[in-house]
C-alpha cells in the first residue's frame, strides 16, 4: 500500500462517497474508484459497502481507515520535520517554479499539488503559463524547477516522465457535423478539402511536426505555416473560423462541455493523434520537495 491509497481511501470513509472525496482531492470519481479497487485487491477484502446514499465502511474498511489515519499522521509529521530542516540545521522554506501550458486537464496540477502540501506544508509554489518551448528555455536558463510541456526534449540534461495522454478530437461547426460524424467518431479522410487552423509550430515544434504528419498523410495541411507564417491563434479566432464551415481545429476533450452554440467536438476515428504531456525538471536536481511533486503526478490522473 502506498501514502496516496491511504490518502485517498480516508477520504472516501470521511466524505461518505467516492464524488465527494473526488472533489476534496480534485481527481476524477473514476481515478478514486479505481485506488479503492486496487486497495480491495491488494488486501483481498472488500473495503466499502456501495449503495445508493453513498458508501460506508465494512469491518475491514473501519479496521483500515483507523490505522491509515495514524501512519498518515506520522508520515505527515516526519516529512515535515525533516524537509524542513537545512543542511545546518536550521528550518528554510522551500519553493518550486511550475510551468503550466494551455489546456492542461484540470486534475492534474490541482492533485498532484494536494500531495505536495501534505508533505512539504512550508513549499511555496509559483506557477508560471507559458508555451512548450518557452518552458524548456527557461528550465535550462534556471527559470524554471519543473515544467509540463507537450514533448519530450531529446538528451540527458532533463529527467522526464509522462504524465497525461489525451485522444484529440475535432471541432467542427453543426453542418459539418452532421455530414462528417459517424458513431465512432469523424475520420481523418472526410476532412479532405477544409483547412486545418493549427496552433503556432514555435509553442512545441517536435508535437507540431508530429500532428503535421499524421494530417498530411489524409491531404490536410495548416494553410497558415505552409504560406510560411506561424501565427498564434486564440480561441475565439478559432471559433469564428469554425463557424464559416470552412476549417477545422483539434481540441481536447475538455472542450466538449464548454463550446458556444453552433460548435460541436467530436472524437476522430480509431485516435490517431494523442497528446502527450511531460513533467520535465533538471537531471541534476536533488531538492526533496520537487521530487514529492513529480511523483504526486504518478496518481491516477486520466492517463498518467
Amino acid at each position: 500500500m502506498e501514502i496516496r491509497e491511504l490518502r485517498a481511501f480516508v477520504a472516501v470513509v470521511e466524505e461518505g462517497g467516492v464524488s465527494a472525496a473526488a472533489r476534496r482531492l480534485h481527481l476524477s470519481q473514476s481515478a478514486l474508484s479505481q485506488v479503492v479497487q486496487s486497495l480491495e485487491r491488494q488486501l483481498g477484502v472488500q473495503l466499502l459497502t456501495r449503495s445508493h446514499s453513498g458508501t460506508t465502511p465494512t469491518a475491514a474498511g473501519e479496521l483500515l481507515v483507523r490505522r491509515a489515519r495514524a501512519i498518515l499522521a506520522d508520515h505527515d509529521d516526519a516529512v515535515a520535520e525533516l524537509t524542513a530542516l537545512g543542511d545546518s540545521g536550521s528550518v528554510v522554506a522551500g519553493s518550486i517554479r511550475v510551468g503550466v501550458p494551455l489546456e492542461l486537464p484540470l486534475d492534474v496540477l490541482p492533485s498532484a499539488l494536494a500531495e505536495l502540501r501534505a508533505a512539504h506544508p512550508a513549499t511555496q509554489v509559483e506557477v508560471r503559463h507559458a508555451s512548450s518551448a518557452g518552458q524548456v528555455a527557461a528550465l535550462e536558463n534556471g527559470d524554471l524547477d519543473l515544467a509540463l510541456v507537450r514533448y519530450r526534449p531529446v538528451g540527458g540534461r532533463f529527467d522526464a516522465m509522462l504524465v497525461v495522454r489525451e485522444p484529440i478530437g475535432v471541432l467542427l461547426d453543426a453542418g459539418r457535423s452532421e455530414s462528417l460524424a459517424e458513431p465512432s467518431g469523424v475520420p481523418l479522410d472526410r476532412l479532405a478539402g477544409m483547412n486545418w487552423l493549427a496552433f503556432p509550430r514555435s509553442d512545441a515544434p517536435p508535437w507540431y511536426d508530429e500532428v503535421s504528419a499524421i494530417l498530411r498523410t489524409h491531404g490536410l495541411v495548416d494553410q497558415a505555416s505552409a504560406a510560411g507564417g506561424d501565427p498564434p491563434v486564440t480561441a475565439e479566432v478559432k471559433f469564428a473560423a469554425v463557424r464559416a464551415g470552412r476549417s477545422f481545429t483539434l481540441a481536447p476533450p475538455g472542450w466538449a462541455t464548454s463550446l458556444p452554440e453552433g460548435i460541436h467536438w467530436h472524437p476522430i476515428a480509431g485516435h490517431p493523434i494523442v497528446r502527450r504531456t511531460w513533467a520535465i525538471w533538471p537531471a541534476t536536481s536533488r531538492q526533496r520537495d520537487l521530487a514529492t511533486l513529480v511523483a504526486a503526478f504518478q496518481l491516477p490522473n486520466g492517463g498518467g
